[in-house]
């Protein structure tokens, strides 16, 4: 009897998912805590992995689908261990072709006379192709009017994937004229440009466009994640009364330190000494002297954080994401460095945690990696402040009456007017740069 395989519990506050990409295609040998398919949800990715080994006998919902927890999305039966698909399977994909519409089924029937070439494991195929290919990638081809006969499988036993269709695709767009379709039909409307099972956030159809610039227009799925981001932001503007004030730090005595003290560092702690630890430090400093900067406004109470969560932003290739260092002015420089190197790794991997987001009291993103010199961050909401770090770079500034070349670093705080009035804020900015500009004095804050 087969073994359903469900959407498992998905975390705190999330109810729903996207599938990504099936990590195997039906029929293909699974072994038990393999991989089996991604789940997109608005804060990570995660696996689904079988829970025993076997063949994967179905797949009930296919890519860019929403799924809730405990929905079945495919089953795994007993194989062989060699990819070979069961009997059932074979007869679930008859039954499944017997099902289409009858329009279709009036059509006239193809030959079934073989070629007279073989596959890798010996057996013939059908010229149409259709018997080698799941009912998700023969749906794929019957949207994009592709000929499964002129496929070549790549899967087990020359069987077609997904990802085989998709490369046709992709190929026909690039060399069909813009008023004729691959197959010489009419020119398809810009509005099929993509099925809704395309692959999460990579899949990228190319449309003729409405002028006839063919090739020229390329759509593709905005991801759950991204959906999310847009949500946010859009709440964050609309709902918080946002306003950023500006200043500037100079650099020198961080760079400084730095230097002299970077290779002792990573010896000792086995981690880089960045900025950002130096950034955590004082944002701690200034928070614990402005305690409202540090809170979150819940109906008509402002609940004030005895403790400081750091979130730190950090971009991927899904967008933005902002893990939490948590207790972060309870830790050493080495201990946040630390803290900040694994989780944007982890980010960039795809491998954070629901725990790893949540929760926090203050952000701080850097622009300046990217070679941004100035911009206006946007909250973090419910929080009510986030610290904008940018490029360090030389200019000439006053110093003692005297003009020098300093390098110098923006600083910007956004901040929720409605619980932060600007002398405050300012004020806070201003804690943060004498900080930043006399780095032994976050030992005492610390």
């Amino acid at each position: 009897m087969p073994t359903e395989i469900h959407v498992p519990e998905l975390g705190e506050s999330v109810a729903d998912a996207t599938v990504g990409r099936w990590l195997k295609q039906v029929g293909e040998a699974v072994k038990s805590g393999e991989a089996l398919v991604e789940l997109e949800t608005d804060k990570i990715n995660f696996e689904v992995e079988a829970e025993q080994d076997g063949v994967l006998e179905s797949i009930s919902k296919g890519e860019g689908e929403t799924v809730n927890v405990g929905d079945v999305i495919g089953t795994i039966g007993e194989g062989d261990g060699n990819g070979t698909v069961p009997e059932q399977v074979e007869e679930q994909e008859d039954e499944e072709q017997e099902e289409q519409p009858q329009a279709e089924a009036e059509q006239p029937e193809p030959e079934t006379e073989e070629s007279g070439d073989e596959t890798s494991n010996g057996h013939r195929e059908v010229e149409d192709g259709a018997g080698r290919a799941s009912p998700s990638v023969r749906k794929l081809a019957q949207e994009y009017e592709v000929d499964l006969a002129e496929v070549s499988g790549s899967g087990s036993g020359g069987r077609i994937t997904r990802d085989d269709v998709e490369r046709l695709i992709r190929e026909q767009s690039r060399t069909a004229d813009p008023e004729e379709t691959p197959t010489g039909g009419p020119a398809r409307s810009p509005e099929r440009t993509e099925p809704a099972s395309a692959p999460t956030g990579r899949y990228r159809a190319e449309s003729p466009g409405a002028d006839g610039r063919g090739g020229l227009e390329e759509r593709m799925r905005f991801s759950k994640r991204r959906q999310t981001i847009a949500q946010r932001l859009v709440e964050a503007q609309r709902t918080a009364a946002m306003l950023t004030t500006f200043n500037e730090a100079d650099m020198m005595a961080i760079m400084d330190l730095r230097r002299r003290r970077k290779h002792e560092f990573l010896e000792r702690n086995g981690v880089r000494l960045g900025f950002m630890s130096f950034f955590v430090k004082a944002a701690i400093g200034a928070l614990k002297a402005f305690p409202e900067v540090n809170s979150e406004l819940q109906g008509d109470e402002l609940v004030l954080k005895k403790y400081c969560d750091i979130g730190v932003a950090v971009s991927t290739g899904e967008g933005l994401v902002v893990p939490v260092v948590r207790g972060a002015d309870k830790k050493s420089f080495a201990e946040i460095e630390a803290d900040v190197a694994g989780l944007a790794k982890r980010g960039r991997d795809g491998k954070l945690k629901l725990q790893d987001l949540q929760g926090g009291t203050f952000t701080i993103t850097n622009g300046g990696v990217f070679g941004n010199l100035m911009s206006t961050p946007i909250l973090n909401t419910p929080q009510v402040g986030i610290l904008g770090m940018h490029r360090v770079q030389e200019r000439p500034v006053v110093v003692n009456g005297e003009v020098v070349v300093r390098p110098m670093m923006y600083l910007a705080l956004s901040y929720d007017h409605r619980v932060i009035d600007g002398s405050e804020a300012v004020s806070f900015l201003v804690r943060i740069k004498e900080l930043i500009e006399d780095p032994e004095s976050l030992l005492l804050e610390g």
